[in-house]
């Protein structure tokens, strides 16, 4: 068995593996560019080993991350999410240098991170899919290739990076018009930012529920789901707000789509954590997205309801173990909302808010509450990196509870020096519709009373700020 795990990662995510693999008994490896220094998974690591002065690039460096491996003795790497997680290459080059991969293997990886393959692999296995294109042909064909699609099935339509991911490389368009002006620059787009300038066209399905399916599955031949995620509230194409079960599927609707998950995986070969994506439409049609090859960031709600800790899996998974439990041992109960805490200013179109120190930190707690972050009092943001501070889930019995809950917790939630989406949050947590459950993916267009609010809303915040001001001076006085 392993005894050092070598963590390719930063930030809340990285804290987060770091724990499952310490309580196994194993050691947790760190890595570092400079601008993390003060971060605290190299604290908490049971070793760091710098790997450069970055920004960014070196986390993405897969040649020094395989050395930074073999150099602290690690004998395997958990990659977490983003960066190198759904890099093909750095599970093969960890295959080719034998280190264990935390994670699917570098075929499926690629297979699926192909979203024209992946789409291909679903059809082959009868997965319901949104209509589509394969790769449109580089220069003029392809623009014709596009407008004779667009013809069939008319617009608006998605035009999307064949390797991209992470709400990124996409585009709406609503109109021959736009295909002309877009689909040359979303080339060069997918080309800057994948490395591949493949796109594709996909029908819109306006306004859907974005519902995806968390899969388990072992070496061993054994696949099992741990149900279903709402995670219809974003911006930009990224998730703010997660949610599980979903909501408002009926339980014959929601075995359906996650038996239609586990039916995918299968047909993808696929092994460890993964995430099966769908979209569902107001009539209750369900069609495939994409598999997520890795862990994602809402894994935390899943854990809180079906009561398994899917990161301590993954390890146990790649080191040979085959799963204890069975589709028939898993009992999903209640309801749980995760938020995620980032330095941004909503009203600014979430501009991030790097470089800013955190003057106070007070996090909520109490029953069903979870916390999974990094920063703390006098921390930095670093400018460099996501914006994500701490990712706050909670737990109810009842829809209501929960949300009662989640509500309580904003309130007693103090971040102070940045500006967070707390307030945001706030203002969200009681609008009605939210609180019925009544929320698609046009959520964010459709509610834009949810920006107008006070950075400071509550007694708490003021208390915290006050006392912040106060600390502040009386340390400049002194110094003075």
């Amino acid at each position: 068995m392993s005894t050092k795990i070598l963590v390719a990662n930063r930030g809340e995510i990285a804290i987060r593996i770091i724990r499952a693999i310490q309580e196994l008994k194993l050691e947790a490896i760190a890595i570092y560019e400079t601008p993390d220094q003060e971060s605290r998974h190299i604290r908490i690591a049971n070793e760091a080993v710098w790997i450069g002065d970055g920004p960014r690039k070196d986390y993405l460096d897969i040649e020094k991350v395989i050395k930074a491996a073999r150099r602290s003795g690690a004998e395997a790497i958990h990659p977490g999410y983003g960066f190198l997680a759904e890099n093909p290459l750095l599970a093969k080059a960890c295959e080719e240098a034998g280190i264990i991969f935390i994670g699917p293997n570098s075929d499926v990886i690629e297979n699926l991170g192909n979203k024209v393959t992946a789409r291909q692999i679903m059809a082959d296995a009868g997965i319901p899919m949104v209509p589509g294109t394969k790769n449109l042909t580089p220069g003029d064909q392809g623009f014709k290739e596009a407008v004779e699609f667009a013809g069939k099935y008319g617009y608006p339509l998605m035009l999307k990076a064949t390797a991209g991911g992470g709400g990124r490389g996409i585009r709406r368009i609503d109109n021959e018009k736009e295909l002309k002006e877009q689909y040359p620059v979303a080339r060069q787009e997918a080309k800057a930012a994948f490395n591949d300038d493949s796109v594709y066209l996909e029908k819109v399905v306006i306004n859907p529920k974005h519902v995806e399916v968390q899969i388990i599955a072992d070496n061993y031949g054994k696949t099992v789901h741990l149900g279903t995620r709402d995670c219809s509230i974003q911006r930009r194409n990224q998730k703010l707000v997660e949610i599980a079960p979903a909501f408002h599927l009926s339980p014959e609707k929601a075995d359906k789509i996650c038996q239609t998950a586990v039916k995918a995986a299968k047909a993808a070969g696929y092994t460890n954590a993964g995430t099966v994506e769908f979209l569902l439409d107001s009539d209750g049609k369900f069609y495939f997205m994409e598999i997520n090859t890795r862990l994602q960031v809402e894994h935390t709600v899943t854990e809180m309801i079906a009561g398994i800790d899917i990161v301590r899996t993954q390890i146990k998974i790649a080191l040979g173990k085959e799963l204890l439990f069975e589709q028939k041992d898993i009992f999903l109960r209640g309801h749980a909302i995760e938020m995620r805490i980032n330095a941004e200013d909503p009203k600014n179109n979430f501009m991030p808010e790097g470089g800013k120190t955190i003057t106070v930190y007070q996090s909520p707690g109490g029953y069903g509450v979870r916390l999974d972050g990094f920063c703390y009092q006098g921390f930095t943001i670093p400018e460099e990196y996501d914006s994500l501070l701490v990712k706050l889930t909670v737990f109810g019995w009842s829809w209501n509870e929960t949300v009662d809950r989640l509500k309580r917790c904003l309130n007693n939630f103090v971040i102070s020096g940045p500006k967070t989406t707390i307030p945001f949050y706030l203002n969200l947590v009681q609008d009605p519709d939210f609180r019925k459950g009544d929320f698609d993916t046009s959520y964010l267009d459709t509610h834009k009373h949810l920006f107008d609010y006070e950075e400071y809303t509550t007694e708490v915040n003021k208390l915290a700020r006050l006392i912040a001001e106060i600390h502040n001076k009386g340390k400049n006085e002194y110094a003075a």
